[in-house]
C-alpha cells in the first residue's frame, strides 16, 4: 500500500510539474524577470501550503539542527528553478525539460560515488545512451527566439545536478526526518527569499497586474509547484530517490506536447530518437534499482 501512494505522488508531481514551462515562459513574454517570476511562484506556493498545512493542523516545528539542512536543501531547490528558467529563455522548453529529467542519472552516480552502492554496467551503459540522447537533442535547431544555445544547454544540465542533489539529500539527510509539508514549505519559502534578494539587486519586483498575468502566476504557483513539490517530497519517503523518477516520465513529455502545441517549438525525428533515448536511460536506471532492491 506504501509503494502505491509513492507511486501515485510520484505521477503527480511529475504530470504536474511538467505545466511550469508553460506558464513560466508566459510571463517571461509579459515582461517579468527570471527572479521576479521565481520570486511570485516560490512566494505564493510556500503561503498556500503553510495555510492549509495549518488548517489540516500539520506541525511546522522542526529542530535547531534541522534548519542547516532546510537551508542547503533551500539553496539547491532555487538553483534548480532559476537555471531552468535561464534554459526556457535559450532553448526549446521540450528539450530542456527532457534534459532536466535526466536526474534520476544523476542521483544513481551520486548514490554510487558518494554512498557506496554497488557500481553497475546497467548505470554505465545509461549514462552513454543520455549522453547520446542529449547530443541528438542539442544538435537540431532548439534556439528559443533567438536564444543563446549554449547557454540553454548549460542551464539545462546544471539543473540535472542541482535537481538530483535536492533529492539525495531529502533522502539521505536529516530531512528525511521532517514532516513533509513542513519541509516543503521552509524550502520554498527560503527560495522566495533568495529571489526577491536577487530581484531587488537585479531591477526590483514588478507589481502583477491584470487577470492573465495572475492566472499564469497561480498556474505556475499551485499545480505546477506547490502540488508537484509536496508530492515529490512525500513520492521520495514511500519508496526512495530513483524509484520516484518512474514516473517522471510524464514531466519532459507534458512539456514537450505544450512546446510543439502552443509555442511551435520545432520536433523532428532527431529529437523523438533524443527523448526515446533518456527515456530508455532513465528506465534502465530503475529497473536496476528495482533489481538491486
Amino acid at each position: 500500500m506504501s509503494n502505491m501512494k509513492g507511486y501515485i505522488y510520484a505521477a503527480a508531481s511529475s504530470s504536474t510539474f511538467g505545466l511550469a514551462p508553460f506558464f513560466t515562459i508566459s510571463l517571461l513574454a509579459s515582461g517579468f524577470s527570471s527572479f521576479e517570476v521565481l520570486a511570485y511562484r516560490w512566494g505564493i506556493a510556500s503561503l498556500t501550503l503553510g495555510i492549509f498545512g495549518v488548517l489540516l493542523r500539520e506541525t511546522f516545528r522542526i529542530s535547531r539542527k534541522d534548519w542547516g539542512t532546510v537551508f542547503i536543501l533551500s539553496l539547491l531547490r532555487a538553483a534548480t528553478s532559476l537555471s531552468l528558467v535561464i534554459a526556457y529563455q535559450h532553448i526549446a522548453s521540450g528539450v530542456a525539460s527532457t534534459i532536466h529529467f535526466m536526474y534520476p542519472l544523476a542521483v544513481a552516480l551520486a548514490m554510487i560515488f558518494f554512498f557506496r552502492e554497488k557500481k553497475s554496467f546497467s548505470i554505465l551503459f545509461a549514462v552513454l545512451i543520455s549522453l547520446a540522447g542529449a547530443a541528438l537533442l542539442s544538435s537540431g535547431e532548439i534556439d528559443f527566439k533567438g536564444g543563446n544555445t549554449t547557454t540553454g544547454l548549460i542551464a539545462a544540465t546544471l539543473s540535472v545536478f542541482f535537481y538530483g542533489g535536492y533529492i539525495v539529500g531529502v533522502r539521505k539527510s536529516r530531512a528525511i526526518h521532517i514532516p513533509s509539508t513542513a519541509l516543503t514549505c521552509y524550502v520554498m519559502g527560503l527560495g522566495a527569499l533568495f529571489f526577491i534578494i536577487g530581484g531587488s539587486l537585479t531591477g526590483g519586483i514588478q507589481l502583477a497586474t491584470g487577470g492573465q498575468t495572475w492566472l499564469n502566476i497561480l498556474g505556475l504557483a499551485l499545480p505546477a509547484t506547490a502540488i508537484s513539490n509536496i508530492t515529490l517530497v512525500k513520492a521520495i519517503k514511500y519508496i526512495g530517490p530513483t524509484l520516484t523518477s518512474i514516473f517522471g516520465a510524464l514531466e519532459p513529455l507534458t512539456a514537450v506536447a505544450i512546446g510543439c502545441l502552443v509555442f511551435k517549438e520545432s520536433f523532428t525525428p532527431g529529437t523523438g530518437l533524443g527523448i526515446l533515448l533518456i527515456l530508455t536511460a532513465v528506465t534502465v536506471v530503475i529497473m536496476h534499482e528495482k533489481k538491486t532492491s
